[in-house]
């Protein structure tokens, strides 16, 4: 249960920053979701680095690592939300586009695991 209660609060921080991200970004009406694509390469950079970290550096106790990496990166990305504008996208007959934002998305968020834990693997050194 208290494990439960780690990966809660840890949503609770990740959900509340992704918020935040929102209420303070530019206009979220653009045509190309860049704000979703942006948080979803933050927290995917953060993962890899966190999960690096924590092999390579300094272990990280098992309840604070889920809190960190199930808690609150995946409160903070939003795949739900991508798969949500993806899909108007192509509803609207942007086809196109909805194609792009989604292989790009998936290729920058792999790109943000890598160099996360690049990041971390060159000061582990």
């Amino acid at each position: 249960m208290l494990t439960c209660l780690y990966v809660g609060f840890g949503g609770f921080i990740g959900s509340v920053f992704r918020y935040l991200i929102n209420v303070f970004s530019p206009s979220l009406t653009m045509a190309f979701p860049f704000v979703t694509m942006f948080i979803n390469f933050f927290g995917s950079f953060l993962i890899g680095a966190i999960t690096v970290f924590s092999a390579k550096i300094i272990p990280i106790e098992p309840r604070l690592m889920l809190m960190l990496t199930v808690g609150i990166c995946g409160g903070f990305t939003t795949f739900s939300t991508f798969s949500l504008e993806v899909m108007n996208l192509l509803e609207n007959g942007k086809f196109l586009l909805g194609t792009s934002y989604a292989i790009l998305s998936i290729l920058v968020c792999l790109l943000g695991v890598y160099l996360g834990r690049l990041l971390i693997l060159a000061f582990a050194n």
